[in-house]
C-alpha cells in the first residue's frame, strides 16, 4: 500500500512539475545562447571581433557570477512562484532588448544585465525540485528538467536559423528579429508562474489530504536525517554553506562542464556554418547532437538513481565530453565534426543530473540555497571562460583547435576534482553504510 501510495504522488508531482520547468528552461535557455546564431551576421552588422563577441557572450556570466547567491536566498525566502515570475519577465524584457545593440559596448552592458536578470533561476529550480523529490528521484528528475537544454538547441536551431531569414523584414535584420520574437515567450510564462507554479507540498491544493500528508512527511523525514548526518558539520547554516570544501570543489567541477556546455551553445554553429552551409541548414545540423544528448542524459541519470552512485556517473561523462573535444579539435570534414560533437553533447549532458544531486544530500534548508547557488554562480564562471577563450584563440590563430584543447582540459580537470570529492567524503562519513545514496 505505502509503495503504491509512494509511485502514485511521484507520478502525480512529476506530471504536474517537470514538464512545466522543462519549459520555463527551455527558453531561458533558448534566450541566453540564441546570440551563437544571431552572431552569423550580427558580429559584422554592428563590428564585433571574434575576441568581443566571445568576451561578450561570456559576460553574462559575471552578471549571473555576482548574483546567484542573493537571488537563491530570495527565492527560498519569499517563495519560488513569486521570484521565477520576476526572473522571468526581467530576463525577457532585456533578452528582446538585444535587438537593439549597436556595437561592442552595448553588447557587453546588456550581456552583463541578462546575466543579473536570470541569476537564481537555475539554483532556484534546483532547490524547488528538492522540496518536492526524495533523494532517490531526484537524479531522474533533475535529467529530466536539463533535458530541455538540449532540446532548446534541437528544437530553437531551427527555430533560429528560420528567423535568421527574416532579414529586412521591416528595417529589421533577421538577428534583432531573432531577440525579439524568442524573448516573447520568456515574459507570457512569467505570468503563467504565479497562477500555476505551488511553492510548497503545504501548499498542493491539487494533490489528495493523503497524498499532501505523505509527501510532506517523507520531505520532513529526509531533511531531519540530512540535519542529523550534519549536525556536526561545518556545512550547517548559509555561511558554513558558502565556506564548506565540497561546495568549492563541486563548483570548480561545475566550471568544467560549464565551459563544455556553453562552448557548444555559442559556438558551434558558427563551427558548423565554416563549412559553408545556409543558417538555416546549421540550424538543421546544430539540432542534431543534442537529440542523441537527451537520450543519453535520461538513461544515465536513471542508471545513477538505480544504482545510487553519483561520482563515477560525472567521471565518465566528463571523459566522454573532453575525448568528444579533442576530436573536434582535430575534425577536418562537416561530417566528423558533427560525429564529435555528438560526443561533446552526450557527455556534457549526461554529467550534470548526477552531479546536481550531490548538493542535496548534505545540505538543506537556507544552506542549501545558498551552497546550490554558490556552486551554480562560480561553476557557470567557466560560461565566460569557454566562449572568452575559444574567441580570443580564434582571433589569434585564426583556428578553432587550440580554444577546443583547452576546454577538453577544464573537463579532465573536473573528472579529477570529482574522485577528490569521492575521496573527502569517505574520510569525513567513514560509515558509508549509513548512507542512503553515495556521492
Amino acid at each position: 500500500m505505502q509503495i503504491s501510495l509512494e509511485k502514485h504522488v511521484i507520478t502525480k508531482v512529476g506530471r504536474r512539475i517537470v514538464p512545466f520547468i522543462m519549459l520555463l528552461y527551455f527558453v531561458a535557455y533558448l534566450d541566453r545562447v540564441n546570440i551563437g546564431f544571431a552572431a552569423l551576421s550580427m558580429n559584422h552588422d554592428i563590428g564585433l571581433s571574434q575576441a568581443a563577441f566571445g568576451l561578450g557572450a561570456g559576460i553574462f556570466f559575471i552578471g549571473y557570477f555576482l548574483f546567484e547567491v542573493p537571488s537563491n536566498l530570495i527565492l527560498h525566502r519569499v517563495g519560488a512562484r513569486m521570484w521565477i515570475a520576476r526572473i522571468m519577465v526581467t530576463w525577457g524584457l532585456i533578452s528582446a532588448a538585444m535587438a537593439f545593440v549597436e556595437g561592442p559596448i552595448s553588447f557587453y552592458v546588456l550581456r552583463f544585465f541578462l546575466g543579473v536578470a536570470e541569476a537564481g533561476f537555475f539554483p532556484g529550480i534546483i532547490l524547488y525540485l528538492s522540496y518536492w523529490f526524495p533523494a532517490r528521484y531526484r537524479a531522474r528528475i533533475i535529467a529530466l528538467f536539463m533535458a530541455a537544454v538540449p532540446l532548446s538547441i534541437a528544437i530553437g536551431s531551427p527555430i533560429s536559423g528560420a528567423l535568421m531569414s527574416l532579414d529586412g523584414l521591416l528595417g529589421f535584420h533577421g538577428w534583432q528579429w531573432m531577440f525579439i520574437l524568442e524573448a516573447v515567450p520568456a515574459i507570457i510564462l512569467g505570468g503563467v508562474v504565479l497562477s500555476y507554479m505551488t511553492d510548497r507540498p503545504e501548499k498542493a491544493t491539487w494533490l489528495t489530504s493523503e497524498e499532501r500528508h505523505w509527501l510532506i512527511k517523507e520531505m520532513d523525514n529526509e531533511q531531519q536525517e540530512i540535519k542529523q548526518k550534519n549536525s556536526h558539520d561545518e556545512s550547517h547554516g548559509v555561511f558554513r554553506a558558502l565556506v564548506d570544501p565540497r561546495i568549492l570543489i563541486l563548483a570548480l567541477i561545475y566550471l568544467g562542464t560549464s565551459a563544455g556546455l556553453y562552448t557548444l551553445g555559442i559556438w558551434s554553429p558558427q563551427i558548423i556554418a565554416e563549412f559553408g552551409v545556409t543558417p538555416m541548414m546549421t540550424g538543421f545540423i546544430n539540432a542534431l547532437p543534442p537529440v542523441a544528448a537527451v537520450i543519453a542524459m535520461l538513461l544515465w541519470a536513471r542508471h545513477s538513481d538505480k544504482t545510487g552512485e553519483r561520482s563515477w556517473h560525472v567521471v565518465i561523462a566528463c571523459i566522454v565530453a573532453a575525448i568528444g573535444l579533442l576530436l573536434a579539435s582535430q575534425a577536418t570534414g562537416l561530417v566528423a565534426v558533427v560525429a564529435a560533437l555528438v560526443v561533446v553533447n552526450v557527455g556534457v549532458s549526461s554529467a550534470k543530473a548526477p552531479l546536481w544531486s550531490m548538493p542535496t544530500q548534505f545540505l538543506t534548508g537556507a544552506s542549501a540555497a545558498a551552497g546550490i547557488a554558490a556552486i551554480n554562480s562560480i561553476g557557470n564562471l567557466g560560461g565566460f571562460l569557454g566562449p572568452a577563450i575559444i574567441g580570443a584563440i580564434k582571433s589569434y590563430t585564426g583556428s578553432y583547435e587550440g580554444g577546443l584543447i583547452v576546454v577538453a582540459v577544464f573537463l579532465i580537470t573536473s573528472a579529477c576534482l570529482v574522485l577528490v570529492l569521492k575521496q573527502m567524503q569517505k574520510k569525513a562519513l567513514p560509515d558509508t553504510a549509513a548512507i542512503k545514496t553515495e556521492l
